[in-house]
């Protein structure tokens, strides 16, 4: 094949891969839109448009917005960052544009808008302790495909929030009742269980005797993904808060924690880390003997 060829060819590769990574955006904020459109019934409304829809479009918008500085710069260091203040201003947003907000508006603004700021952190912290994320290596040099990840991270936002949005968005109120109480519990249990596993992962990596090391102890030993579990766990809570107040086309925002459980265990979650923690220690038994007593999800005694 001649030079001439080899660079005919590698335009066209390029061309095909700049396809898949517009489409992935333009699907992206057509589900978004979807979302919007759905989530706006009963929602309460500003200058004659529901606030649910303007407040998707301020995730997108957002993200969008800090994609410049980070493509020019080519930096992933921000990424989670925005990903977390998105939640945090959605959530002052919805505050600020919806009225006669109630006890269940109040509360389940400031659990997101708690858990956003730990995770924001949390995860800051970590990338810029580590000086980069390896996901982003190739893609932040690539206009459309690094475009396309923030774009999903604002269709992330929408869809993990929209139960909370349509909580606090309500133009009708309902009592706190049994819902309420119930799935603020959940969400307790599972919060408290995110951001143990993480402390204690923390922990275990800041000791130079397990550097290269797994960890197999504390709620590990139980699960080995337990932060995911606490995830899944705590936007279930808060899917079940916002059961008394849907109806119709509204019944939507229980994507939610189906959203959040099928990211972490099939796309972008577990599926990466075991796929990096075979390939780092696949062939050690004290690993393959972890995976083969403890649940992967779901925190249980381990198996003798």
């Amino acid at each position: 094949m001649s030079k001439h060829d080899n660079a005919n060819h590698g335009q066209k590769q390029k061309a095909n891969k700049n396809f898949v990574w517009i489409a992935g955006i333009l699907i992206s904020v057509l589900i978004g839109l979807i979302v919007a459109w759905m989530g706006s019934h009963g929602s309460d409304k500003v200058a004659g448009i529901p606030v649910f829809a303007l407040l998707v479009v301020c995730a997108f918008v957002i993200n969008w917005i800090a994609f410049v500085p980070s493509f020019l710069t080519h930096t992933e260091k921000f990424f989670d960052l925005t990903g977390a203040i998105t939640y945090i201003t959605s959530m002052i947003a919805a505050l600020a544009l919806s009225r006669e907000l109630d006890v269940r508006a109040w509360l389940v603004a400031g659990m997101v808008m708690v858990w956003a700021a730990r995770l924001g952190v949390f995860l800051f912290r970590r990338i810029h302790k580590a000086g980069r994320d390896g996901r982003f290596d190739t893609m932040k040099y690539d206009f459309w495909q690094f475009l396309m990840t923030w774009t999903i991270q604002g269709l992330w936002v929408s869809l993990t929030a929209s139960a909370a949005l349509a909580i606090i968005t309500a133009a009708d109120r309902v009592e706190f009742g049994v819902a309420g109480t119930i799935g603020l519990l959940v969400w307790i249990v599972g919060f408290l269980i995110e951001v143990l596993a993480d402390w204690q992962k923390t922990k275990f990596k800041a000791d130079s005797a397990n550097s290269g090391r797994f960890i197999t102890t504390g709620l590990w030993s139980w699960s080995r993904h337990p932060n995911y579990f606490g995830e899944i766990l705590l936007w279930t809570g808060v899917a079940v808060m916002s059961l008394p107040l849907l109806g119709g086309w509204r019944w939507c925002v229980l994507i939610s924690p189906i959203f959040v459980f099928v990211l972490l265990t099939k796309i972008s979650g577990i599926p990466i880390l075991r796929r990096r923690a075979d390939e780092r220690w696949g062939n050690e038994s004290e690993y393959k003997a972890y995976v083969e007593r403890t649940s992967q999800l779901i925190p249980m005694p381990p198996k003798r």
